[in-house]
């Protein structure tokens, strides 16, 4: 597995601002944390999800791809701190 956060610089109330994926050898999300400005979150998993938060069925591209884009900052992260932001402890 790997583990990538993407922070989305921008100014729409209804958007997260940062996204943490867990990602599998073929780069589909396994698990997927979003953040929002106000604080609040939400999850998903294979399992579990919600209207606005689910797994896409697409590949997530590469940290290089993604930080082509400069509303966007991607950098890998630990296991460790992906499951600090699942089990809500950060």
């Amino acid at each position: 597995m790997k583990y990538v956060k993407v922070t989305w610089i921008h100014n729409l109330d209804n958007e997260p601002v940062l996204y943490y994926h867990e990602l599998d050898d073929q780069r589909l999300e396994r698990r997927k944390v979003v953040e929002y400005a106000d604080g609040n979150w939400d999850k998903a998993s294979e399992s579990s999800f919600s209207a606005d938060t689910y797994l896409s069925p697409e590949p997530l591209p590469t940290i290089e791809e993604i930080n082509e884009d400069n509303q966007f900052i991607a950098q890998e992260i630990t296991k460790d701190e992906f499951e600090r932001k699942w089990n809500n402890l950060d």
